[in-house]
């Protein structure tokens, strides 16, 4: 009985506070990376992911031991001529952009990034259509995965707990 109470009691919490979306708004001293594929295309998909790649081991290499947002901006527009070259062997229909570029509102892992114009380096391939990839290049938040073999992920106490639980009944 006890078992089906705290149960109960975990379950009622979950819904009320594990369903909730968070809003993150992500620091005004920031500078996002995006890349737009062609298409929704399994190949386009694929040579978003692959550029993506290639162009974040770049950018950790030479964003690594940048102290201020100002030291990135330069690093980054001093070096757009070595993104492009990365970008080159993998197609010639391209465009790259430092600049204010606008980032449609996105949920990921429950939490929520608001929509608008941020500073950021936006390589868009093709007709730009398909499925977008991004990240946060400063502070160095996707360049943590790009040097570390695991992957991040936001957990929720009460989920854990709940799971825990559940698993033995």
């Amino acid at each position: 009985m006890k078992n089906f109470i705290l149960i109960f009691l975990i379950i009622i919490i979950y819904i009320f506070i594990g369903g909730k979306v968070e809003n993150v708004t992500i620091p005004d001293e920031a500078i996002r990376f995006r890349i737009i594929a062609n298409s929704d295309s399994k190949e386009d998909q694929k040579l978003k992911m692959d550029i993506a790649l290639k162009v974040e081991e770049k950018l950790y290499t030479l964003l690594k031991d940048t102290k201020g947002i100002g030291d990135a901006r330069k690093i980054i527009t001093d070096n757009l001529y070595e993104i492009e070259n990365i970008v080159k062997g993998f197609t010639n229909n391209y465009n790259i952009n430092y600049g204010n570029n606008y980032f449609p509102s996105k949920e990921y892992k429950g939490i929520k990034y608001a929509a608008g114009n941020y500073e950021s380096l936006l390589i868009t391939l093709g007709a730009a259509s398909g499925k977008n990839w991004w990240c946060v290049l400063f502070p160095p938040l996707c360049l943590m995965e790009a040097s570390e073999s695991e992957t991040y992920e936001y957990k929720l106490f009460v989920k854990e707990i709940f799971d825990k639980y559940l698993n033995k009944i």
